[in-house]
């Protein structure tokens, strides 16, 4: 296969592209095995996202992770994945923009034939009180948290398809099944909330098509997006007695990637200590 470069990525290995014969794609329904298999990570190059990249490359997957501004990060972690074992890929893309979604799954395609796992780790959020909130700030909410898991569905769903075999995972919030009041995360609560609702509404849809679509929603998780000092008093608040690591959502994700999850569909695993249930 021609190597080409993208003007956005930086590409530190590549993977053989065995699937242009009708051959290899009968061979592909009947499983893959994990170290030939491919993932997008939306957000890979930091927290959570990151974890997850890094624990797949000892498997040999081929993970691309997707950035917005965190150029360094994502090139760094994709440049561990391949060091670790597996192939690195590090994309930009603004996850918002459909355009944008489609070109990303557009180019993993290209460069590595199929993709065998979607994982939506992409989700900022802010703190403000819903009454002092904006109509860009709200917008912004959904836009980067909620719409993103379906243009990237939509755009991966027909490869997945064709192959008779797809992992979807999306990330919610530990109570946002709840539907409870959330006055200073509002928009994000909503957003996280609808995912949900997406993510069983594609388990549905997709069940016929050997592809699986389920949720994690993490609670206190020490990812590096709060300071210890803000994370420390919420062990109060969790049964368990202590604050999540990185790698207790990264287990879960290892679960629904596998063989072993093939007939867990539309579920919402909680990470949480048992707060927020």
């Amino acid at each position: 296969m021609r190597k080409r470069q993208c003007v956005n990525c930086r590409n530190y290995d590549w993977l053989s592209n065995p699937l242009h014969e009708r051959k290899s794609i009968e061979l592909e329904k009947k499983g893959r095995k994990m170290n030939e298999r491919v993932a997008v990570i939306t957000g890979g190059g930091r927290g959570i996202g990151r974890g997850i990249a890094l624990d797949l490359a000892p498997q040999g997957w081929a993970v691309a992770v997707t950035y917005r501004r965190s150029k360094e990060d994502a090139e760094r972690t994709a440049a561990e994945v391949s060091a670790k074992g597996g192939r690195g890929l590090a994309l930009q893309c603004d996850v918002s923009d459909p355009k944008a979604g489609r070109e990303l799954i557009g180019h993993v395609e290209q460069t590595w034939a199929r993709i065998d796992a979607l994982i939506h780790c992409a989700g900022p959020y802010h703190r403000i009180n819903l009454l002092e909130e904006t109509v860009e700030g709200w917008h912004d909410m959904f836009a980067n948290n909620l719409h993103p898991i379906f243009y990237l569905s939509q755009a991966a769903i027909p490869g997945m398809k064709a192959r008779k075999f797809g992992r979807i995972i999306t990330f919610s919030m530990a109570n946002a099944d709840q539907m409870i009041a959330q006055p200073e995360i509002t928009a994000h609560y909503i957003a996280k909330a609808g995912g949900l609702i997406l993510t069983r509404t594609l388990a549905k849809l997709l069940a016929p098509h050997g592809i699986t679509v389920n949720a994690i929603s993490p609670g206190f998780i020490d990812s590096g997006s709060a300071p210890p000092e803000e994370l420390a008093p919420m062990a109060k608040r969790i049964p368990a007695g202590y604050i999540g690591e990185i790698k207790d959502t990264v287990a879960a994700v290892r679960f629904l990637l596998s063989d072993e999850a093939r007939y867990i569909n539309g579920t919402n695993i909680h990470v949480s200590g048992g707060w927020g249930v």
